[in-house]
């Protein structure tokens, strides 16, 4: 993938964020993993992968300066990821991909790899990987899965913003962002039908996210990430010495 804008949710949740407070500082965003910051980690990642414009939405003034120091454009953060996306969008435009600060261990082969595997024609593509190969590279974490016929899945943080018309998701993001521990409220939406079928473990991931971009007016897709690592981001100290120990053993890149 190249040539393409990006944007990097880092909003913080300051003194609240159970790892900015075990790491004594003001943001996650600025928690150092092998001596640099989550941050600045990220966008590395993104302009060796071929990001020409990458903006950060951030709510902590030290998250703002780093990124602005690294030459990306500020977004003021909002409540919510989704709304906080929205506002990269109506300054980066499509095509755009979005990722977060705490995305520790991101690597631009993996960018590269889900660009390689999105259709032409979606508007909205959200790369997932299946439980099996999670655990295959990260045999002892632990994460909220989503649940179909085609196996258990978990996001890993990366969004592709095809196309204008893209914009129409941020609504359904932020329906989904609130039913995101409860599978079966995001299924609910695509009707009594898919719900059955998905109660009876007969709704695949694909089918599920196509009828939703359908109910958004939107071509959305899942695309299967044949990286487990790309499913690991911190969220509590136990992610951050899972990442610590994870880069430790890859040694110098």
């Amino acid at each position: 993938m190249t040539g393409f804008s990006a944007l990097v949710l880092a909003g913080s949740r300051g003194p609240d964020d159970p790892v900015a407070a075990s790491e004594g500082v003001t943001a996650k965003a600025l928690v150092e993993v092998d001596g640099e910051t989550m941050l600045s980690r990220v966008i590395h990642a993104l302009r060796t992968a071929g990001a020409t414009r990458i903006a950060v939405a951030a709510s902590d003034p030290a998250v703002a300066a780093l990124a602005g120091d690294m030459g990306c454009a500020i977004v003021p953060a909002a409540a919510g990821p989704s709304e906080s996306a929205a506002r990269g969008f109506a300054l980066l435009g499509a095509p755009m991909l979005l990722t977060t600060a705490d995305h520790a261990l991101l690597q631009p082969g993996w960018i590269s790899d889900f660009q390689n595997a999105t259709a032409p024609d979606a508007d909205v593509s959200v790369l997932l990987a299946r439980r099996d190969v999670v655990e295959r590279a990260v045999p002892d974490t632990q994460r909220t899965w989503l649940r179909f016929a085609d196996g258990q899945w978990s996001g890993c943080n990366l969004f592709y913003f095809a196309t204008p018309r893209a914009v129409q998701a941020f609504a359904l993001w932020q329906a989904v962002e609130r039913d995101r521990k409860r599978p079966w409220r995001i299924v609910w939406r695509l009707g009594p039908w898919l719900l059955l079928r998905y109660a009876l473990g007969r709704l695949s991931l694909r089918e599920a996210m196509a009828q939703l971009g359908r109910r958004a007016g939107l071509a959305v897709e899942a695309v299967p990430s044949p990286h487990g690592l790309a499913a690991v981001d911190v969220d509590k100290p136990a992610d951050l010495a899972l990442v610590r120990r994870i880069v430790e053993q890859q040694g110098p890149a």
